[in-house]
């Protein structure tokens, strides 16, 4: 199955920014609660002790939600982390409410690029189900910048192009009714949106496919660091490791001594 890149509602600069947060609000309270990212945790330690850096800078940050259990794991062996959030489409209220969470996060009020990350955020780069977003070339963009910014950077993916993912994502409108009434900060519209509209459910179900569709393999994401300028200045692990009843896909892009 060949990649197809569709288009998703979140990515669209008319798409309005509170369905927008309804997405990215679920999406991050379902990888927190599954508790999806355990297997790489190992791998995120490792980085950061490599680097001599107790900073992640968070790309793409969503919602922002599903790295509150992930931290409290990492800070059990990196007491002094601090964790930046930052977004093309920066939710604050919910990075706020991280922050009520977990007082080692920090957030960018300003739009971020991932192409383009401003030079002062500096430490180990992180994403999380956001590089599917990315067209190849924008996708390199990313990597290069990594590499022209002398930083590591951790890309990990938790869906693939498969017909059992695309099967899983078929019956996220369920899992959004389900979890809905427990999501936080409470908004009534996101319960007119979702039960008595129900734009969120369908939002979700079609991003969900369109997302495993465009989601990249272990061997298309090796071709997209094989020609990087300085690729050769890089450590690189790209492969996949199962994750309770899926995989998490990862690209580890770690500087040499």
């Amino acid at each position: 199955m060949g990649r197809i890149h569709l288009f998703e509602f979140e990515d669209q600069k008319w798409f309005p920014t509170y369905l927008r947060n309804y997405v990215t609000d679920f999406l991050q309270f379902l990888s927190n609660k599954t508790k999806m990212y355990r297997p790489i945790i190992p791998k995120l330690k490792k980085m950061l002790l490599k680097d001599k850096t107790h900073r992640m800078i968070d790309l793409g940050s969503g919602g922002g939600g599903g790295l509150i259990w992930l931290n409290s794991e990492l800070t059990k062996d990196i007491p002094d982390l601090k964790i930046i959030l930052t977004d093309l489409y920066p939710n604050i209220l919910a990075f706020k409410f991280v922050q009520k969470k977990a007082d080692n996060f920090e957030f960018v009020e300003k739009p971020v690029d991932a192409r383009k990350v401003p030079e002062e955020l500096s430490g180990l780069r992180t994403q999380f189900l956001s590089l599917h977003h990315f067209k190849p070339k924008d996708a390199k963009l990313i990597l290069q910048n990594a590499i022209d910014t002398k930083n590591s950077i951790a890309i990990f993916e938790g869906q693939e192009r498969s017909i059992p993912s695309i099967f899983a994502m078929l019956l996220s409108p369920m899992s959004v009714l389900l979890v809905t009434p427990f999501l936080r900060p409470f908004k009534i519209g996101r319960i007119i949106f979702t039960y008595f509209i129900p734009i969120v459910p369908l939002i979700v179900l079609w991003d969900g496919v369109v997302s495993s569709l465009r989601t990249y393999s272990v061997k298309e994401m090796n071709e997209l660091v094989e020609n990087l300028n300085g690729t050769e200045n890089y450590d690189w692990e790209i492969d996949k490791v199962k994750s309770g009843p899926g995989v998490v896909l990862y690209l580890l892009g770690t500087k040499k001594e």
